[in-house]
């Protein structure tokens, strides 16, 4: 009987698992197979269906890069939103790059925003720094346009990292927040209330959209430090 990693291994693509290792730093080469995003999007699917899928869910933690996207693309596709916030606080202990972090995105979480709020303000206190960083995410991706209040803008500036991936989070929510709360966001800018490094991130990142118009940029060039 095939397993999990021989399903993997049947898919693996060294030249691609080449190109991410490149990308992930901090994550030795051998723990990546090399399987595409759409080949796991599909075996996520037909796992959800088998009782072996179930397990896997349960058997943490995995050995590889692979294994671990897979994971999260299969929390993904849970549609119960209580069980989806279980499973995803078993695994965000276990996430240890930026990738698997970045592509854990439940879809029954829009559907939950009031219930979700209360892990979020946990998640972004957290010990470990992609539980941090995928707190954020979801601050960002759900709270600064329908849902939005002024209050949340001020969760990511009370956060303190030293781990360039926490900051650079924290600098992208807030380089969104201009882009859908500018009136409201601008402040932090002004004030200079972030962190003098993710005050220049953020500007960096604000200046590089395309949903700031030239104005707005020229402005925000002005708010440079240093």
């Amino acid at each position: 009987m095939m397993t999990i990693q021989d399903e993997l291994f049947q898919r693996q693509d060294e030249g691609y698992g080449d190109f991410q290792s490149r990308l992930l730093p901090g994550i030795p080469r051998e723990s990546i197979i090399g399987v595409r995003i759409p080949e796991l999007r599909k075996l996520a699917k037909t796992l959800q269906k088998h009782a072996v899928g179930r397990d896997f869910l349960k058997s943490l933690p995995h050995q590889y890069y692979d294994e671990n996207m897979l994971h999260g693309l299969m929390i993904n596709q849970q549609t119960d939103f209580q069980r989806c916030l279980q499973k995803v606080e078993d695994f965000l202990p276990w996430i240890d790059n930026w990738a698997v972090c970045d592509s854990l995105l439940p879809q029954v979480f829009t559907k939950h925003k009031e219930e979700l709020l209360p892990s979020i303000k946990k998640w972004v206190f957290s010990d470990y720094p992609y539980t941090i960083r995928f707190g954020i995410g979801m601050l960002m991706r759900h709270y600064l346009e329908a849902d939005f209040q002024e209050g949340f803008l001020q969760i990511p500036a009370q956060i303190t990292s030293d781990h360039y991936y926490v900051n650079m989070m924290i600098a992208w929510f807030y380089a969104t927040a201009l882009t859908k709360q500018w009136e409201k966001t601008i402040s932090y800018l002004e004030d200079e209330r972030l962190d003098p490094w993710i005050h220049k991130a953020t500007i960096q990142k604000a200046i590089d959209s395309r949903q700031i118009s030239s104005e707005c940029k020229d402005y925000l060039r002005s708010l440079r430090k240093g």
